[in-house]
């Protein structure tokens, strides 16, 4: 078994005041249903420990009767019973590392140098140690948080990144065909996801406009 922590906004509650977490793990039974707690930073959450390897889908019931789904869900997934998309976790199994012993090598006898091809070695040390630095400072790229995104949570945040696309910004500038092309791509249980907004969310993103974005994520379940 494995903690696994479900967490909400504090913002998804709208009207309402308390959250309960129903799935795959209560047989979304509302007797068993599990309330989540408010935590320091406003959000409200509840640790659930889930049998490792399997998959679980869940939803949030509000005490004003409305369901609402955790936008930073790692997977959605259609329920055509219901007409509704559930969120989904995957819980990881732990893998267990063996580490791997060598045996020290030999030592080797070490050569004698010359007194000027030691101090040119010295003094030519230093400026290979900036010229990495500098190199280093130049890659770093600030990422934003694509989870941010309705409908993208962790697994298609590293999608994304793994094609470049590691800001607000850059999404925004992604086409519909491109983005689908990536879920395609990376297998049949991403393949369910409809990016169409998320490039026009985005764009409110890198532009600042968060009361924008809520409104229009209002409307939105699992990005559509």
């Amino acid at each position: 078994m494995k903690k696994i922590t479900f967490s909400l906004p504090a913002e998804a509650l709208g009207n309402a005041t308390k959250a309960l977490l129903l799935g795959d793990f209560n047989n979304w039974n509302i007797d068993d249903a599990i309330g989540l707690e408010v935590q320091k930073n406003g959000t409200l959450a509840a640790i659930v420990p889930l049998e490792s390897g399997k998959t679980y889908e869940y939803r949030y019931l509000l005490d004003n009767g409305t369901w609402v789904n955790d936008h930073s869900a790692e997977q959605f997934v259609q329920n055509d019973a219901f007409g509704v998309v559930n969120c989904a976790v995957t819980v990881p199994v732990e893998e267990v590392v063996v580490a791997k012993v060598e045996a020290a090598p030999k030592a080797k006898k070490a050569k004698a140098e010359k007194p000027v091809e030691k101090q040119e070695k010295k003094e030519a040390a230093p400026k290979a140690i900036k010229e990495k630095k500098e190199v280093k400072e130049t890659a770093k790229v600030e990422k934003d948080n694509l989870a941010k995104i309705e409908g993208i949570g962790p697994k298609i945040s590293k999608l994304l990144e793994a094609e470049g696309i590691i800001t607000f910004k850059d999404l925004s500038k992604a086409t519909g065909k491109k983005l689908k092309a990536i879920l395609e791509a990376a297998g049949p249980k991403f393949q369910i996801h409809d990016p169409a907004t998320w490039p026009k969310q985005a764009k409110l993103a890198a532009a600042g406009k968060w009361d924008e974005l809520k409104e229009l994520q209002e409307d939105l379940i699992g990005g559509k």
